[in-house]
This record gives structure tokens, sequence and C-alpha cells, in this order.
């Protein structure tokens, strides 16, 4: 057997669009070796995903090959017979997507699921299929492998979704298994389960790993070397740690850059940005591809193209200047630094916010007895697991859902009705929303034009000034006035989450609601969407609710932050407490578990269990049974208050906040392992 798991050499891959073939993938070579992880980085559309589904020959219908070799255990696919390539497959290479509902069968029950892998790839009985189904299950660490199995696929998180995923994945103990974006929309502490499980499988079975993601982080968490693809070209390559920690390709250099650095905030200046676009595919460019974004482009760069050359025995880069990377200007921002606002008077409060719904004859709580303050000109964190309450804060605000009888909401204050039917124009206009993935909350069949100019006409624009207005706002968002005329289709990520964000403005709001509205994005066009929300915040006092699992981003942007669990305020407060101390044993679980570019978290706190919903009827604090700091009898027989820490700071818990602050001081022992505090 080859040491390698995977290899690549001179890959050339092209789509026919429109009967011409246009160039995705040029000369790439690459290897993983066996027990190596192996991660791949750049913007959509610079190829990632071609080259993962290239290597395992499973390319579109108009995507081809056009030259180059491809191993996998030293076995050349390109000569292989489809026969022969669907046995290897099915035996020595896995392949996990970004959705795992889509790569699971809505129809099927997750056992029928599992145990169709075995069937096939082993020619087991269905009873002993449905053994080791049962045993994969335990060994992702799904802590109900009967009831997973027994469920459809919508009847399951995300996080045990893609657990699923995996377990089928390794069901085969492949060789290489290849994962592409496997935790986009995954909360940070399933991100670092389900991170830390592969790591641990990759050890013990010595299989290859590919990883491809938007994440920096999540690559200098799990990656051994780190390749950087642009425009289809390995730009770099080499060592994650010294690839991050010293870039000799300016385009690495300004992925990194454009990441909110530790702490970073948004008072403290703009991100980074890297100005224009990559090349469309098939585009011919003379001299260095990377040229027209380059800040540190010479006359040479535009004639001349650079090859992926040596620096050192272990490092390469596509680049004629590599030492000249490390004094590279920054990307001048037209946004500029955001104060943190002083607490003002409030535009909208809710009071004793509450959604109860009944499962099986039993109620949960979606949201339990929310009550929040916004300010005008703030924005408002909202951080927790999936399953919370979040998104279900943030329907409840925008009157998508009815609250129990006892909620209330004021704006201005004034009553505002319970569901947006009841509510005056004025009143729905005050409050919009930016969705999550902009490719689904558009129209395709319309135009930008279209879009933008009847969110105004809704609004009550009038018609005599509504296309001025509509152009200023598309020169607001940055939205060139060429892209008016395009369909969502037509346009990428970034650019259709401004469109977004036009149709959110277009009516003027007070308040905006962000639902994870960067999480999908490039981390070059996630930082060009948050300076825009810093810079329309400025320009207009409006606020914001941002909802988010990454807590960098959070940390940026957020005044405030409201951490909620099982629909429970836990803790709120301004970002700078909160993300330092005290912090409620749910929250330091959960910064614990938050990857930076460093590497490997802080002192990861794992939390046992899944979250779940918590039923009305039980009392004591929704999070005992996962607290690693339970204290004892008094966490399962009442129910902590919110109460004050200390500048505007509040937390539920039994424990004091002094306590609290001692426990988590550097030097303390890890929770589990320290004495517990009294019980009264």
């Amino acid at each position: 057997m080859s040491d390698d798991a995977l290899r690549i050499e001179n890959l050339d891959v092209s789509y026919i669009i429109q009967r011409r073939p246009r160039r995705v993938i040029a000369d790439l070579s690459l290897h993983i070796a066996r027990g190596e992880a192996y991660g791949l980085v750049g913007e959509s559309g610079c190829g990632k995903s071609t080259a993962a589904f290239a290597a395992v020959r499973y390319l579109a219908r108009n995507g081809r090959i056009d030259g180059g070799r491809i191993l996998i255990d030293g076995l050349d696919l390109m000569a292989m017979t489809p026969d022969a390539l669907r046995r290897l497959r099915s035996r020595n290479v896995a392949m996990v997507y970004q959705d795992p509902a889509r790569a699971l069968n809505p129809s099927l029950r997750i056992e029928r699921q599992m145990t169709e892998v075995f069937e096939n790839a082993f020619a087991l009985g269905r009873n002993e299929a449905r053994q080791r189904a049962h045993a994969m299950l335990d060994r992702v660490q799904i802590a109900q492998p009967e009831r997973v199995l027994n469920s459809y696929p919508h009847e399951l998180s995300g996080g045990l979704q893609q657990r699923v995923v995996i377990a089928m994945a390794l069901s085969i103990a492949p060789s290489l298994l290849i994962l592409d974006e496997p935790t986009t929309g995954l909360d940070a502490t399933v991100e670092a389960d389900i991170f830390d499980l592969v790591a641990q499988l990759r050890t013990e079975t010595s299989m290859g790993l590919l990883l491809i993601s938007h994440s920096l982080p999540a690559i200098a968490r799990m990656c051994d070397r780190v390749g950087v693809l642009y425009a289809g070209n390995l730009v770099e390559e080499g060592p994650t740690g010294d690839v991050f920690a010293n870039p000799k390709h300016p385009y690495t250099a300004g992925l990194l850059r454009c990441a909110p650095r530790d702490g970073q905030r948004k008072d403290q200046g703009p991100l980074d940005t890297i100005a224009g676009l990559p090349p469309s595919p098939g585009s011919v460019v003379q001299g260095c591809i990377y040229a027209p974004r380059c800040p540190i482009v010479q006359d040479r760069c535009l004639t001349e193209a650079p090859s992926l050359a040596a620096i050192s025995h272990d490092r390469s880069a596509r680049c004629h200047f590599p030492d000249a990377v490390a004094t590279m200007p920054r990307a001048q921002a037209e946004t500029t630094a955001r104060p943190v606002r002083a607490a003002g008077a409030a535009i909208l409060t809710a009071r004793s916010l509450a959604k109860t719904y009944r499962t099986d004859g039993v109620s949960v709580h979606a949201v339990g007895g929310v009550d929040l303050d916004l300010a005008a000109g703030e924005t408002l964190g909202v951080v927790g697991e999936s399953g919370s309450g979040k998104s279900t804060l943030a329907k409840l605000i925008l009157g998508l859902t009815e609250p129990d009888a006892e909620g209330r909401i004021t704006l201005d204050g004034a009553p505002l009705p319970a569901t947006a039917s009841r509510r005056s124009r004025d009143q729905l206009k005050s409050i919009q929303m930016v969705f999550q993935n902009p490719g689904l909350a558009l129209n395709r069949a319309h135009s930008v034009h279209r879009l933008i100019g009847r969110a105004m006409r809704l609004a009550g624009a009038a018609r005599d000034d509504r296309e001025q207005r509509l152009r200023a706002l598309a020169d607001r968002v940055r939205l060139g006035l060429p892209y008016l005329d395009d369909r969502p289709s037509q346009l990428s990520g970034g650019l259709k989450q401004r469109v977004s964000i036009a149709r959110a403005f277009a009516g003027a709001p007070r308040i905006v609601i962000c639902d994870e509205p960067t999480s999908a994005l490039d981390v070059s066009v996630q930082s060009a969407i948050l300076n825009l929300l810093v810079e329309l915040q400025a320009e207009t006092d409006v606020s914001y609710v941002f909802i988010s699992h990454d807590l960098a981003v959070v940390n940026y942007l957020a005044d405030r932050v409201a951490v909620l669990y099982l629909g429970r305020l836990m803790e709120i407060g301004p970002t700078a407490a909160v993300f330092a101390s005290p912090q409620h044993p749910y929250t330091e679980a959960l910064l614990s578990s938050s990857l930076t570019l460093q590497g490997a978290p802080r002192s990861r706190i794992r939390l046992q269990g899944e979250v779940s919903g918590h039923d009305a009827g039980v009392g004591g604090c929704v999070f005992q049974a996962r607290c690693p700091r339970r204290i004892g009898p008094i966490c399962s027989e009442r129910e902590p208050e919110l109460l004050p820490a200390g500048d505007g700071h509040a937390i539920r818990c039994h424990i004091p906040v002094e306590d609290l602050s001692r426990l988590q001081a550097p030097g303390a022992p890890d929770p589990g392992t320290a004495a517990p505090l009294p019980s009264a």
C-alpha cells in the first residue's frame, strides 16, 4: 500500500459552460500522507470543492478532467473502469458534505441508511449490519444510538445529523476522508466535538484527511499542512502553523488579516478586506493571476506568471516577491472605528417573552420568560447552541410567532402587537431581517432592482423619488449600479448578502435582526459585510440583534451580548465583561470551545449530553444536567434567578458571582476536579 492516502499530480479540470470549456483547476499537485490532515482554503469559486470531487472522479456532468493523475492508496483513478472505481469509492474513500440534511434520505430512517452501508460494502446480514451501525453511533459519541437509529433525519438536530453522516463515512474505515465545510452553521461546542472526534479517529486508523473550509481557525486546529487555492491555482503550501504565522503569498496574508483578531472590537477600527473579486472561471490573465488585487504588485507581475517555487524544504509559494509579504500594507477600509455605545434609552423592550410548544402531550419551553432592552444604535449579540431559542426569539420580535399570553413587547414605549399581521406599516418597516442564506431569501426570478424596489414600495416610499432612493441605497451598500439588472443567481454570495441588507434598509428600519448573516460567507466577504453593518449603524443609528455561532464575530460587533440556553437568558451584559470574567458555566464552556487562529482552544470544557427541549413542568436549573460546576440538589430543585453581577452584567446561577470569578481564575482546577461549593 502506498504511503500516500491521496496524490494529485498536475491536475487540470474544466467545466463546459455554454459549449465552451472554462478552466477551473490549473496544474494542481498535492499529496496527503496516511494519517496526515491537509487543509484547503480560499474564497468561494477558487476550486476547493471541485478539487475534492475531482479527487474521487465525481464531477458534475459538465465537468471534465483535462490532464493529470489522481492516486488513492497508490491506485490510479484515471485508469480505472467504472466498476473498479465504484469498488474503490465504497471501500477506500469517504466524503462528508457541508449540509448533512441533503446527504441523508428524508424518507428513510437512520437505521436503514446506515445498515445499507454495511450490507453493500461488507455483504453483512441485516441483524449484523444493525449491530455495526449501533456501534458506529457509539463511536461518534451519540448518547442515545437506539433513538437515533429509529429516527428520520428531520427529527435530529444539525449536530446529530452531521455525526450520523460522519459515522456512515467512517463505517468503511476509509484510508481517505474528505470533509467539505463539515461544520458550517454548527455551534461552537458541536463543532469542537466533531473535530475532536475526527482527530481521534484519524490517529486510531491512520486515515488521511482532506479538510475544505473557509474557517481559518478550523484549519489551524485540525491540519498538519495547508494549501491555499486562488482561481484554481495553488498559490501557497506548507505546515499550517508556519503558513499562518508567516505567509509568503499576499493572498494568504490577506485572508488571515480579514479574520477578526483575538479580542478585536469595532471601536479599534474596521476589519481588513481584500479589494476586488476573483477572476471568473476560464479568464485569461496575463502575468500573475492575483495581480489585479495584490497590494504589492510590480511591473514584473503584470507580464510574467510566477511558478510555485520552493521557499524551504517544506514551504512553497507562487509569488515573485515572497519576502515582501511581511511588510505588505494593510487594506484601507472606508469604514471608521465605531465607538462602543453607552447604554441609552431603550427603543425596544421585551418583558416575560415566552413561547411554549406542546410535543407528545408535554409542554416545552422554546423561550422562557426573557427580558430584554435594546437601545438606539446598539448591537445586541445573541449566542447559544442550536436549540437554545435564538431563532424563536427573533421570530417573536418580528411577529412571525405569537408569544405566550404573558409576553409583552414595546417599541418606543408603545405596545407592539404580538403578530406581524396586526402591526401597522410603520411598525413593520421599523423591524427588518437579514437572513443566513441570501440565496434562499431572495426570489431568483426577480432582478435586484425589483427586489429592492418592491421593499421600498411596501415600506411606503413615494413613487416620485423611489428610483433615486434605490440608487442611493445601492451605492450605500457598495452594490454597483450594473448589478441592479442582475438576478440573484448571477451574483456571488457576498453580493447577494448586500442585496439582502439593502432590502432590509429599504424602509429606514429602526431595528434589524441579523440571523447568522455571515456564517456561509468567506472570511474576505465576511469582513466586508461586517464593515458595512458598522458603517450603516454609524450613519443611521439603527439597532441590531445579531445572532451568531461565531463568537469572534460577536465579540467584534456587539456592544452587549445575551447568552441563551433552552430558552432561558443565562447571562447578559457588556460584551467585554461577558467574554472576560465572571461568566456563567455555560458561557464559560461556549468560550472554551471557540476555535482561534492560534490552534487549540484554551482549556476546553466538554459538555456532556445534548440540548433538548425543557419540560415546562420540570423545576430546577435548565442547565443542571450538563453543568460542569453543578453544586448539589439546589440545582435540580430550584431555578436560579437572573441576578446583577455589576456594570449592567447579570448571571442566572446559584453559584455566587465572586465564587464563579474565583473558579475561573488562571490556575484554578478544571471543572469536575474542583471541590464542590456548598449546596445551600
